[in-house]
């Protein structure tokens, strides 16, 4: 590793200056811009590799370049359309998600914490499908443990379910389908944290992947009726009498019109109007004795509504299309929206009925899609980079090694973990120094994998579990294992510890250590390969003789947006000093090495974090 980092050194690599230099100045380069804002579609004559590859990028996550070629050989219509309309795409190698078999019926309702389900198992003999022990030292342990179990369980399997999402994404022959579920990802953000369930989770994907271009106006209500979202907006505690604004005022906000076209009397209207509407398991279900069916003023409109009518009242909205039409365009094309553009746009999903796909054809197939302000110009978020890294390498499977939800962890985007209910706020939001520097050690991780890597689905990280699991080994006794690590032999024990372990119905701190034990036995371990990459194989193939043509290869095949010319130069010298030779033929059985440096390189460079 020290070589890599003296390597990277030589070159000018990340920085905020460097990133938001190139951004800019690619922006303004290759002359006048007349294509900017226009939606007529560009011609066939216009239509070639680099546009193709650019469609690829950013209507999915990018390809090889057979995947390019093939896209490029059609018109532009129809290259758009293979995209867009994916419903006779051949997706019969991607296999549906393998549960673990964690979920217990006896869970279900899940309390909302650890005394809410001591109180319950006190109250009732049982909670979580677990009978309370008739007598004997701690009679509610195996219920705390069952507890913290189904936490532990769930977070877990979210982490399994969002490997196999990442796995459609890098497989699928519809990439479309997988980048649309992303942004409804991101539009509907809801967290594990707060769900703590990840079937809802999975279904509310699933969703996403089945409407996801349709009617966004049955997508809202779907989602609106989703278990996942009922629970994270709390609409368990939406009844008549004593209506919950969260789930009215994040729909109008965030969800359908955007800030500044409806009044605080319109939310406290509309959650009323969603009264009732609740879940049973992964059920969504209405429950008429709480539902408030008294007339409601909403818009400008008066009537007995429920919240499917409120939903359509928002869809005869202007605003509505004008701001689902404004953010699809941000996330697909770039953040710079004029008023005027974004009005086209909204009539657009307006006349089509609120249909996405209409829209998206549109916008892929436009002057303003390809020109010098659009192309090259997005930041690629974190899971777009690591995807795209995977597809561009020709992988068939996400790495277990680097973990793939760490990776993109690290650089700010967990799938099924988004900040707030807002999503990812995207763009240049995606860099910082620290982040920048974590884009390198990503692209470090699949070229030369960690050998002292550990699996963290397999390894708690808390400290607090680790200190309660080593004294257990030592043969400490409940009580003794699950003091705080500051209190040593002899010393005494902090005045609220002791007090919870007065308590000998259970021990907490137990219960959170069993229940990630309990986990760790049922669920599914996380395939721990490392990429199968051979770009030795991949030079041979293309018939490379020299290395500088195995760097404009490389720079063709993994950057949308190209260097200067000093960079090339430095980038060829680099690979002509770690070869000794500037001669392929003569460096192929010993140049696996040295085209990875060189692709840590290229990766680790400005251009490559530009879509």
């Amino acid at each position: 590793m020290a070589r890599i980092a003296q390597t990277l050194a030589a070159f000018s690599l990340l920085t905020l200056a460097a990133l938001a230099s190139t951004q800019d100045t690619w922006a303004q380069s290759a002359g006048p811009d007349a294509q900017r804002d226009q939606l007529a579609p560009i011609a066939n004559s216009s239509w070639n590799y680099e546009r193709a590859a650019h469609l690829l990028e950013r209507a999915g996550f990018g390809g090889t370049p057979q995947q390019i070629a093939a896209l490029a050989a059609m018109t532009p219509a129809a290259a758009v359309r293979s995209l867009v309309y994916f419903q006779d795409a051949d997706n019969s190698h991607l296999e549906p998600f393998v549960h673990s078999g964690i979920h217990d019926p006896g869970l279900e309702p899940f309390p909302p914490s650890r005394p809410a389900t001591t109180e319950m198992a006190k109250a009732t003999g049982e909670a979580l499908g677990i009978k309370v022990k008739p007598e004997g030292n701690r009679r509610l342990q195996p219920v705390v443990n069952k507890f913290f179990y189904w936490l532990r369980a769930s977070v877990l399997e979210t982490n399994r379910v969002s490997y196999w999402w990442a796995d459609r994404m890098v497989n699928s022959n519809a990439p479309l389908q997988e980048k649309m579920a992303l942004f409804w990802h991101g539009h509907f953000a809801i967290n594990e944290s707060k769900v703590r369930d990840y079937r809802k989770l999975l279904n509310e994907l699933t969703l996403f992947h089945d409407m996801g271009t349709g009617s966004f106006r049955d997508l809202m209500v779907a989602v609106a009726q989703d278990p996942a979202m009922l629970s994270f907006l709390d609409a368990g505690v939406n009844v008549k009498g004593a209506a919950n604004e969260n789930f009215a005022r994040e729909i109008m906000e965030l969800f359908t019109m955007g800030v500044g076209n409806y009044s605080e009397k319109d939310i406290r209207e509309a959650a009323r109007a969603f009264t009732g509407w609740n879940y049973v398991d992964v059920s969504f279900v209405v429950n008429d004795a709480e539902h408030d069916d008294g007339v409601k003023e909403f818009l400008g409109r008066s009537g007995n509504f429920d919240g499917v009518q409120i939903i359509d009242i928002i869809m005869e909205q202007d605003a509505t299309a004008e701001h689902i039409a404004g953010k699809l365009y941000r996330f697909f094309v770039r953040e710079d929206l004029s008023p005027a553009l974004q009005a086209q746009l909204g009539d657009i999903l307006r006349n089509a009925d609120y249909e996405i796909a209409p829209l998206l054809e549109t916008i892929f197939l436009s002057q303003d899609f390809y020109s010098n302000a659009s192309v090259g110009t997005q930041i690629k978020s974190p899971v777009q980079l690591a995807v795209s890294t995977y597809r561009k390498l020709g992988l068939n499977e996400v790495p277990g090694v680097p973990d793939f939800n760490q990776s993109t962890g690290a650089l700010g985007q967990s799938l099924f973990r988004p900040p707030t209910v807002a999503g990812w706020a995207g763009g240049r939001t995606w860099i910082t120094p620290g982040l920048l520097l974590e884009r390198g050690n990503f692209a470090r991780d699949v070229l030369f994998p960690d050998i002292n890597f550990i699996p963290p689905d397999r390894v708690n990280g808390s400290d607090e579990i680790r200190s309660v699991a080593d004294r257990v080994r030592q043969g400490m006794d409940i009580t003794s294992a699950t003091q705080p690590s500051a209190v040593g032999e002899g010393q005494v024990m902090a005045e609220s510890n002791m007090l919870a372990d007065r308590d000998e119905d259970f021990n907490t701190r137990y219960g959170s250590f069993r229940g990630w034990q309990m986990a760790i036995e049922r669920v599914i371990p996380i395939p721990r390969q490392t990429a199968k990459t051979d770009l030795s194989s991949m030079v041979i193939e293309e018939q490379l003789s020299s290395t500088a043509d195995v760097v404009d290869y490389f720079i063709a095949r993994f950057l949308r947006v190209s260097p200067d010319q000093q960079t090339r130069a430095k980038l060829i010298a680099f690979l002509n000093e770690d070869l000794g030779t500037s001669d392929i033929a003569t460096a192929q059985t010993y140049m696996e090495d040295s085209l990875r440096l060189l692709l840590h390189i290229v990766m680790s460079q400005p251009e490559y974090q530009l879509s």
